[in-house]
């Protein structure tokens, strides 16, 4: 339809274009719709993407030894770890200079911090270093070669040359391949030795351990969701009550309660004893294991499970199951061709919400998982608050985000996220 007549354009009551008028007022209603939601997309992007993509870079950032020993990785480019000795005066007399000035920076300190994570032993020896370096007289005082050597002889160790060299670069791929139990060599990335592997075991574990729970949550919370869509609405809002009473505990104080009754002088095995089904001196080992793990984090994460199904199954008309009967499907039939498709979509969303918070928990399996029983959030959180070496728990946290994402992308296309409903 045109906005022109015989007589020229059509006009809006202020006299401009209607075209005009229409866009301009349509441009308005954007704004005003952005200007709504705009608190929560900065919400969003200060505590959910930001976050992330700080992350993301930390995992890969390695700016330290290129800042701190600027004319030291310049003299250290011709070097080859393949000659067997340490490089050349140069690079000594570009080490002396560069540590005397990240002494009186007090950087040499996390400079060693930062490649003792590849080479144990470094950061002594740069603090060590650092103490007698900062009384030199440079460039007087040289030459720097034997008198590093003289003063540790790990500076003509080849090894300790190759770790600077090799992490001398802004970025680095070294925390990814230390995440996956690799590490980077003269020759390439290789594997670490079988004894110093960990964390390959420990993305197994969270997954299994993960999977485990979820499938524990479902069997657990299905005929408790069947349960209460099924009774009247009063009796049902009153049992409900009892599904949520675990959030009004500190989790906590949930989990310490699972190592009172689980322990091998708790409440549970004190029972056995007591009825005999176990001897006092064989008493059952519930608790710092992978049994712990999974017992705890299902009563924990067990009402995200029921409230997903109960939601989609109080949604369910009850006539379809008696028109199934009337036409002589038994129980069974038709519950399993009538009413459990119907409730998949409620499966879908509560599995995929308790999978998604139990990859991710750390608490629980800190305190009743022991040695076996613990995930890779846990080596995370240790990683960002005892270690310190935020760019391996960085890439960790990247890889756990990648698999979390990857299993998703599976889901939809095996199940299918539109399938996925919360009532």
């Amino acid at each position: 339809m045109s906005d022109t007549t015989q007589n020229g354009p059509v006009l809006a009551a202020d006299g401009t274009p209607l075209k005009r008028s229409l866009q301009r007022a349509l441009r308005r209603q954007k704004l005003r719709a952005l200007a709504l939601i705009a608190p929560l997309l900065v919400f969003i992007l200060i505590t959910f993407i930001a976050p992330i993509a700080d992350m993301l870079f930390r995992s890969v950032e390695n700016e330290i030894v290129s800042d701190t020993l600027p004319k030291t990785v310049v003299e250290l480019r011709d070097w080859q770890f393949a000659s067997g000795q340490a490089p050349s005066e140069a690079v000594f007399a570009a080490l002396a200079e560069d540590l005397q000035v990240a002494i009186a920076k007090k950087l040499h300190t996390r400079l060693g911090s930062r490649l003792n994570y590849e080479k144990t032993g470094i950061s002594s020896l740069f603090r060590k270093s650092g103490r007698t370096v900062k009384k030199w007289d440079i460039p007087n005082d040289g030459p720097y070669r034997e008198k590093f050597i003289a003063l540790d002889k790990n500076w003509g160790d080849p090894e300790i040359w190759q770790v600077i060299k090799t992490y001398s670069t802004k970025y680095t791929n070294g925390y990814f391949l230390n995440a996956i139990d690799m590490e980077k060599s003269p020759t390439g990335p290789r594997m670490r030795d079988e004894s110093q592997q960990i964390y390959l075991l420990l993305f197994q574990r969270t997954m299994f351990l993960s999977i485990t729970i979820t499938l524990s949550c479902l069997i657990l919370g299905y005929p408790v969701a069947w349960l209460l869509s099924n009774i009247p609405m009063r009796t049902s809002n009153l049992l409900m009550i009892l599904v949520l009473l675990p959030f009004w505990t500190s989790l906590l104080v949930r989990t310490s309660a699972w190592k009172v009754l689980l322990q091998q002088q708790g409440v549970i095995n004190d029972v056995l004893v007591w009825i005999g089904l176990v001897a006092d001196d064989n008493r059952l080992i519930m608790i710092n294991n992978q049994f712990g793990t999974i017992v705890a984090m299902t009563h924990i994460l067990l009402p995200f499970m029921i409230l997903p199904l109960f939601s989609v199954m109080r949604t369910i008309p009850p006539s379809y199951l008696r028109a199934a009967k009337s036409m002589g499907a038994s129980d069974w039939r038709a519950f399993w061709r009538v009413y459990f498709p119907q409730s998949v979509p409620g499966i879908g969303a509560g599995s995929i919400l308790v999978f998604i918070l139990a990859i991710g928990y750390y608490i629980t399996p800190e305190l009743v998982g022991g040695t076996t029983g613990v995930f890779i959030s846990n080596r995370i959180a240790y990683h960002i608050s005892s270690s310190l070496n935020w760019g391996l728990g960085a890439a960790l946290g990247s890889i756990l985000l990648l698999l979390v994402l990857a299993l998703y992308w599976l889901y939809d296309r095996i199940v299918g996220i539109d399938n996925v409903k919360l009532g």
